[in-house]
């Protein structure tokens, strides 16, 4: 690997793309538009990779580091950034700070609830919250990763 290349993985410029590079970079009236991707602190990036990619259905092209510590996993145009520091327990999931226990690390919108939230049940996704409408107009349902990061994925209903 080149002296870089771990360096541009884990500022967001992998294999010399950009993460706006790797999503679509125009919104419906094709001006530019921001994203953003959570990075999360993982005991194990291989396995969490795995688990995007065999549960919730993103994929990958490849790890860097060796051994490998570093993974941005896509689905959708959603990218998430998987770290794997030297020193591991030191992952803090939101909930963790949420006396209730029900912060979200990471609020994804997608197209349809429904259709996901069936996908994920029937691959073994561990749902937090069923899949239900909201008072702030969206239909959405959480889920918990393999490391206990709380994901939302919601749908707007409201057609804003």
């Amino acid at each position: 690997m080149a002296p870089c290349d771990y360096e541009c993985a884990r500022s967001g410029r992998a294999g010399g793309l950009a993460p706006q590079e790797l999503m679509a970079d125009t919104n419906r009236e094709g001006r530019e538009r921001w994203s953003i991707a959570p990075y999360f602190i993982v005991d194990d990036v291989v396995a969490t990779a795995n688990y995007y990619r065999d549960r919730l259905g993103f994929g990958y092209e490849r790890f860097w580091g060796d051994p490998p510590s570093f993974c941005m996993v896509r689905r959708s145009g959603i990218v998430i950034m998987l770290a794997q520091l030297e020193r591991t327990g030191v992952m803090r999931p939101n909930r963790f700070a949420d006396p209730e226990g029900g912060a979200w690390d990471a609020y994804i919108w997608i197209d349809d609830a429904d259709a996901l939230n069936a996908e994920f049940k029937s691959k073994g996704v561990k749902i937090t919250r069923d899949v239900c409408d909201q008072p702030y107009g969206c239909r959405d349902f959480d889920v918990e990763d393999c490391n206990g990061y709380r994901l939302c994925f919601g749908q707007d209903i409201e057609g804003t």
